[in-house]
């Protein structure tokens, strides 16, 4: 294949992956910003839901798009749920508000996920008017020098560490200095990050009641799924909305 049908083939594959995503950057005359939140969401929970609506506030994001991984790096070597159930659960526990959507481009696109290709998709897509901020636990801001292409990370998006009360930010500060790479970091305090996904994976394999954790939705989608080892009811649930094969791919 030619280097000019390589490029058209890549720019193709971007858009077919983009094409849940916001639309954003129409007016030139001013800045959006767009919130990426990523993570693998094994379940997604409350403390996921808090942080992303405390960054739109905080720092006046347009949108915030949940990016849920479909074979994330760090977690190679553990068992985590299909990328399809991830997906769902995170469909669920955004529906009811206008600021969050999310998008498949990591469950879509094939092989290892890496934040550094998403944003680099990100960035491809939308116009230079466009501000990427990427949202994570400011625990994962000490590791991120250690990610793939970090500086290109730092050059791509605003970085957004989220943490619990308490939590002494100075070993992420510490840890950024010490890279050498000039990253853009926001800190918030956000106090549901007391929850973790662990912890909830635990508590149902333990028969312990998540409610007030995680949304109603996502609590019944467990438990239907019979995810982590949940106790599955006595029929079989069926996949009324087509969310477990992926809700809307053929219907664009």
């Amino acid at each position: 294949m030619s280097t000019k049908h390589t490029a058209c083939a890549h720019v193709a594959g971007s858009d077919a992956l983009a094409r849940d995503l916001p639309v954003l950057g129409q007016d030139p005359s001013r800045t959006y910003r767009l919130g990426i939140m990523g993570g693998t969401f094994d379940p997604i929970h409350n403390g996921h839901l808090v942080a992303a609506e405390q960054a739109c506030n905080d720092l006046g994001l347009d949108v915030v798009v949940f990016v849920p991984a479909g074979s994330p790096a760090f977690k190679q070597d553990r068992r985590v749920s299909t990328p399809e159930d991830r997906h769902a659960m995170t469909l669920l526990a955004t529906a009811d508000n206008p600021r969050f959507l999310v998008s498949r481009i990591e469950v879509d696109r094939p092989g290892v996920t890496y934040t550094v290709d998403t944003l680099e998709l990100l960035r491809s897509h939308y116009p230079s008017n466009v501000e990427l901020y990427f949202i994570t636990g400011a625990d994962a801001i000490i590791d991120i020098i250690s990610w793939r292409d970090a500086a290109r990370i730092a050059q791509l998006a605003h970085l957004v560490g989220a943490t619990r009360p308490g939590y002494d930010l100075e070993s992420a500060r510490a840890s950024i200095a010490a890279s050498g790479i000039d990253f853009k970091v926001s800190y918030l305090e956000v106090p549901a990050l007391a929850i973790s996904s662990s912890d909830l994976r635990a508590r149902v394999a333990s028969g312990q009641s998540l409610r007030y954790l995680t949304s109603d939705a996502v609590l019944g989608y467990i438990e239907k799924r019979g995810l982590y080892e949940a106790p599955r009811p006595a029929y079989t649930a069926p996949d009324a909305l087509g969310l477990i094969d992926g809700f809307g791919r053929d219907a664009l």
